[in-house]
């Protein structure tokens, strides 16, 4: 007995429309935007769908029509009412990618993972950020905004105490487990991946070293501020991303101590010129 909607004696196997689900699922997983929309049959392959041939095999023998099997969405298109596309959602998306980052790095996050951590479809992912390159400086980047405080500090005190503000500053920022997250991330990821890297450049560049050599207004201040800031992220690295014993165990107060003298010199001590 053939069932209405499968093509009569041809014993061959129905045909899946090429719906390019393969390549969905690894493009998921890389982040990379498929160069054909989802649901788009392939080249030469037949364009109508299962469920258009039970519809009309149904109707042209006067029997009753057979369901339309359901069209697939197009990538980064959610149904309307999905279940996972609610309130928080987006937020969810971006704690999630956050982990993700700081646990596994750049290069071997997924926007997959991301949405399994986030407990929604990877398009919803693609929805609202678009490829992972998006999803990271929207997670890891935008989590970063707290370290912008630090040329604040410059004009809160005396100069001669500058060192141990912006040390203390930063450090704080270190120790907030809602902020550390986010910055171990971006350095995980930086080490090992040129995008990330550019992006934390960049982010740096804009949003701290320019600002703070502005607010210095000393010689060679560019070269200062990064000079001070390779001293703080150097021991940031090390003691929070690499955890290297003992100064991961060291109490913060003490890590303040020690390098805020050295961060005080690069920015306000006496500048000689090199032989």
């Amino acid at each position: 007995m053939t069932s209405s909607g499968s093509p009569k004696g041809t014993g061959a196997q129905p045909v899946e429309p090429a719906s390019g689900t393969g390549d969905t699922r690894r493009d998921a997983d890389t982040g990379a935007h498929p160069s054909a929309s989802v649901g788009a049959p392939a080249s030469g392959a037949d364009s109508t769908s299962a469920g258009d041939l039970a519809v009309s095999s149904g109707a042209a023998g006067g029997g009753q029509a057979a369901e339309a099997a359901p069209r697939r969405r197009g990538r980064g298109r959610p149904a309307r009412g999905s279940a996972d596309d609610g309130p928080g959602t987006r937020e969810r998306i971006l704690a999630s990618a956050r982990s993700e980052f700081a646990e596994r790095g750049y290069d071997r996050a997924s926007i997959r993972g991301i949405a399994r951590g986030a407990g929604v479809d990877p398009a919803l992912v693609h929805h609202y950020f678009g490829n992972k390159e998006q999803v990271f400086a929207a997670a890891v980047v935008g989590g970063m905004t707290p370290v912008f405080v630090l040329p604040n500090v410059i004009s809160d005190g005396p100069r001669e105490q500058l060192g141990e503000r912006i040390a203390r500053t930063m450090f704080d920022i270190w120790e907030a487990p809602e902020t550390r997250e986010p910055l171990v991330a971006i350095l995980r990821s930086a080490l090992n991946n040129d995008t990330a890297a550019t992006i934390f450049r960049q982010m740096v560049t804009r949003n701290l070293l320019t600002r703070v050599a502005h607010e210095l207004g000393l010689v060679n201040r560019e070269l200062r501020v990064e000079l001070a800031v390779a001293q703080l992220v150097g021991a940031a690295l090390l003691r929070y991303v690499i955890k290297l014993e003992p100064l991961a165990s060291e109490p913060v107060e003490v890590v303040v101590e020690r390098l805020a003298p050295i961060v005080d010199r690069h920015l306000t001590g006496e500048w000689d010129s090199p032989p």
